[in-house]
């Protein structure tokens, strides 16, 4: 029952991500200093990216590569800086989702745990009750062998026509 609510609370809380990294991106532009950190940061994500394409392509790598103008430099930084954001909440969305079904596999555990030291003292118990009979049966055989099989049973039934005749007054 309650996991339906968890993933749908999970979908929301990653949908509802969007519009907040939105918003982040949108007050990331107008802050002057912040501007400036996310200006140097897109500079240098944009450096290592072309270096990579360039790598990839098989072009040269030792060329200088122009740096974005601001506005383009800030656009970059502030959709980086989004799609961490949104990243961020499906990643920490995961780990939860993670963390509660191994939390719910430890309680299967403990219980199949516990049904299996049940099944171990049920085991220990039918084994006393055999070993009982057992030597129940041994002692009945040792009977049998002293005074014969007939006896054994003769004696059962000597006790029970004793048992039913009147006695004598």
């Amino acid at each position: 029952m309650v996991l339906p609510f968890v993933k749908l609370g999970t979908l929301v809380l990653k949908t509802m991500s969007k519009p907040v990294a939105s918003r982040l991106k949108q007050q990331a532009g107008l802050h002057p200093r912040f501007r400036q950190f996310i200006v140097d940061i897109a500079q240098r994500n944009h450096k290592i990216t072309t270096q990579m394409q360039r790598r990839i392509y098989g072009h040269a790598t030792d060329v200088e590569i122009r740096p974005l103008n601001e506005e383009k430099a800030v656009q970059a930084a502030v959709d980086l800086i989004g799609e961490f954001f949104v990243f961020s909440v499906a990643g920490i969305a995961l780990i939860f989702e993670v963390q509660r079904s191994s939390r719910s596999e430890a309680r299967k555990e403990e219980i199949r745990r516990q049904e299996l030291e049940t099944m171990k003292q049920r085991d220990e118990e039918l084994s006393r009750e055999l070993e009982i009979l057992r030597r129940k049966l041994e002692e009945i055989e040792e009977l049998s062998k002293k005074r014969g099989l007939g006896a054994v049973f003769n004696f059962k039934h000597a006790t029970t026509e004793a048992a039913k005749s009147p006695e004598p007054a």
